[in-house]
């Protein structure tokens, strides 16, 4: 598959040049390394790599579960590369499909040269209660250098950070620990400078202007999922996936998109669809914005919904949905 090689987000780029590259002498060699950002659903991995690499390579909706790929976001500088894996929230098994999803989270861990382990400011597991944290079972397995993100912290009064630092600190030994917002970017460039302090001597493993690996067709899916997520309640988006059936370049005119949306039951089909096709017609019309956006040239985008019943646990779904690969 082709790689989407699109010039990172300007004005993040900017930042990091003048606040590391300008202030970083000892930046004489040459550094890159995998980054993974790890924790439990809805603390904001998403959001915060999209801030990072200055460009929205992950889908965000206030909701569990979004993520369910091991997504790569690139940030470039003629100094280093940082190539950030986005991971789905550790969660215990329900379906194949969440066993999958542990899968790809336990992958990026392994592959990571440091991790970035998030909890919610608003909502963090202390004494006791940390033992029932999936996330942080997996992070001590790995025992890898790993950084404590305490993200959110623009919704919490300062003081109630130092339980939070006091309980974490006293089990793990992270190397360190950030009280951030990813979605407001504060103290992130203090995160990335902290990042490539800790990223070993290499060559880029990239080119300097790619921001991921996936191809058109895989964000163009997740763009639709996306929506999904955000305009639908409790169980239809986590029963829902997305294909594309077609993808036609139109060489000087639209480009012609067909996706089906795959559903369990018939019930959610026609809430999806809604009355008189409208629920449908406005997630193509979001969708459709956001995807001429991301592609930069128009298309036209043709949506149907179809019924593929406990398609989370089928490893013959989950294999043709590119979720399973081996």
């Amino acid at each position: 598959m082709t790689p989407v090689l699109v010039v990172a987000g300007k004005n993040i780029s900017i930042a990091m040049e003048n606040n590391l590259i300008q202030t970083k002498d000892e930046y004489k060699v040459f550094k890159c390394g995998y980054v993974a950002i790890v924790g439990e659903p809805n603390v904001g991995k998403s959001t915060l790599m999209n801030t990072l690499v200055g460009q929205k390579i992950s889908i965000v909706a206030n909701k569990p579960q979004t993520t369910r790929h091991k997504i790569l976001g690139i940030l470039s500088t003629n100094k280093f590369q940082i190539i950030f894996l986005d991971t789905p929230g550790l969660l215990r098994p329900k379906y194949l499909l969440h066993d999958y999803m542990v899968e790809t989270a336990n992958s990026a861990i392994y592959d990571a040269d440091l991790i970035l382990f998030m909890v919610d400011a608003q909502n963090p597991k202390l004494s006791d209660k940390l033992k029932d944290d999936i996330a942080f079972e997996h992070i001590k397995k790995a025992n890898k250098p790993t950084f404590l993100i305490i993200n959110k912290v623009d919704l919490v009064n300062k003081p109630s950070l130092l339980p939070i630092i006091d309980a974490y600190s006293k089990i793990f030994p992270f190397v360190e620990i950030f009280p951030i917002s990813a979605l407001n970017a504060l103290g992130t460039v203090e995160l990335l400078k902290s990042i490539v302090d800790n990223l070993p001597e290499h060559p880029p493993f990239y080119p300097l202007d790619a921001v991921s690996d996936a191809n058109e067709r895989f964000f163009v899916s997740e763009i639709i999922r996306e929506k999904i997520f955000q305009n639908y309640k409790q169980e239809i988006p986590y029963s829902t996936t997305v294909e594309i059936i077609e993808f036609r370049e139109g060489n000087g005119k639209k480009d012609f998109i067909s996706a089906e949306i795959y559903v369990e039951k018939s019930t959610q089909k026609a809430i999806l669809i809604g009355k008189n096709g409208t629920a449908l017609k406005k997630i193509g019309e979001e969708a459709r914005k956001d995807i001429e956006q991301f592609l930069g040239r128009k298309v036209f985008l043709e949506l149907h919904v179809k019924v593929r019943e406990k398609w989370r646990d089928s490893e013959a779904w989950l294999r043709r949905l590119g979720y399973k690969t081996n």
